[in-house]
């Protein structure tokens, strides 16, 4: 697959920054060789401080931080992690105004390729060469980090998205199978309404990131009804938006979204629901929508942290539409780059790397790994291996196509022209479409 990296458009904004996760207690005063652990190469580097920004908030921001309380406690190393929804447009913002953070964690590798161009992110092979990262990830993942020529950084968490979430009270209730086609899908949706319960919750608000839900949707199907080689070339700018190959995918949506009672809220409630919400629906009593689809990290947005997967929810892969094709799996990660250089920073990505650094999270639920020497046993429940499962079984992976766009499209206008068309019932989709492709760098 093409690599792809483009500059972004520079905002002017004045921001301010608060650190997620309010006050933290001091350690305590303990006698600790801070020499004497596998990632400071014996520098002792107790006192130091590293601050990490990226986008994950809420929940997700605290398991990260509770994460790093092991390289915290081995090297005396103070990670500070920052969450915002708007990261995508603040990390440009501080990177090019010259106060970037230590580490960043870049949801989308384009957008890292934008500021790898731009000479803000360190190369990953000059810290920690090539044949240790051979060691730490396959091929796939070295392959998603290699931008502009450069190893942007290192892979820290994936994501499973073709995956949709039930209500298992309702199944149990009426009888539902689970669905093993498109086609078995729709029957089911009109089924569910049939019975007087609403299918579908969906919201795809997220601060400056609303829309990246209707993305994940579009990419899912365009994996589902065509071959991969016309997903890369559409993910690589080869192949426009407003083409017939991709109009398919958001009729398809549409078909789902757009049509009366099928969706919790209508169109309204789709834009105006925060996507963390979205799944709760599904898990009160008695559920108000019976399906949601959303990747193996909404577990965490779950009022009990993913415990409730296997009572009240289940999950389900998203059917094939063209048998042809296989199984696609769409999944997504975060990249960690690093934008300054001292011996701390070294230290904290050389953790990073390594599948350690995930144990605090993983246990949690709702998370996996792309680390090489992650055991399988860490994942705590059936629900969280079933998943790592269903990426082990996919006839194709590919990396989210959004992620992967130049910046500019991919967190740009790809959200807020998709947001425009859910929002707005007249909205002409060629229109959207063609405003997609003239915002592509040229």
């Amino acid at each position: 697959m093409k690599k792809a990296g483009v500059c972004m458009i520079a905002f002017m904004l004045v921001f301010s920054l608060a650190f997620a996760g309010g006050e933290r207690e001091e350690a305590p005063d303990v006698d600790v060789d801070y020499t004497d652990n596998p990632w400071t190469d014996g520098q002792d580097l107790s006192g130091t401080r590293v601050n990490v920004f990226g986008a994950f908030v809420d929940e997700d921001a605290r398991r990260f931080q509770a994460a790093m309380e092991p390289f915290e406690e081995a090297t005396g190393i103070e990670v500070v992690y920052e969450g915002r929804g708007d990261f995508e447009v603040l990390i440009t913002v501080r990177a090019e105004g010259g106060s970037p953070p230590d580490i960043a964690a870049f949801p989308q590798p384009g957008l890292a390729a934008d500021l790898v161009r731009g000479g803000y992110v360190y190369d990953m092979a000059d810290w920690l060469g090539m044949d240790y990262l051979s060691e730490q990830y396959n091929e796939t993942w070295l392959d998603l980090a290699e931008l502009e020529g450069s190893q942007a950084g290192v892979w820290y968490r994936a994501s499973l998205k073709s995956l949709v979430w039930y209500s298992i009270p309702v199944f149990e209730k009426e009888g539902y199978e689970i669905p093993e086609t498109w086609d078995e899908m729709l029957a089911l949706t009109e089924q569910i309404k049939a019975d007087g319960y609403v299918p579908w919750a969906v919201g795809i608000e997220s601060s400056g990131a609303t829309g990246w839900v209707l993305t994940d949707w579009i990419e899912d199907i365009m994996l589902r009804i065509h071959p991969p080689e016309v997903y890369d070339a559409w993910v690589d700018g080869e192949l426009p938006f407003d083409i017939p190959e991709v109009r398919e995918a958001f009729d398809i949506v549409a078909d789902i979204w757009f049509e009366p009672g099928n969706v919790l809220g209508g169109r309204e409630g789709i834009v105006l629901t925060p996507f963390g919400d979205a799944i709760t629906p599904l898990l009160v009593d008695p559920p108000a929508a019976v399906l949601h689809r959303q990747a193996s990290f909404i577990m965490g947005f779950m009022a009990q942290g993913g415990d409730e997967v296997g009572d009240s929810v289940g999950f389900f892969y998203l059917p094939p539409i063209d048998e042809d094709l296989g199984k696609p799996v769409l999944g997504a990660g975060d990249l960690m780059g690093a934008m300054r250089d001292r011996p701390e920073v070294r230290a904290a990505m050389r953790f990073l790397s390594q599948g350690i650094s995930t144990k605090g999270w993983l246990e949690r639920g709702g998370f996996l790994s792309p680390h090489a020497d992650t055991p399988f046993e860490w994942y705590p429940t059936d629900a969280d291996r079933g998943i790592a499962e269903i990426l082990q079984n996919a006839t194709t992976f590919r990396f989210d196509a959004s992620d992967l766009m130049p910046g500019v499209v991919g967190a740009g206008t790809f959200w807020t022209e998709g947001t425009d068309w859910v929002n707005n019932p007249n909205a002409d989709l060629g229109r959207i479409l063609r405003n997609i492709d003239n915002s592509w760098p040229r």
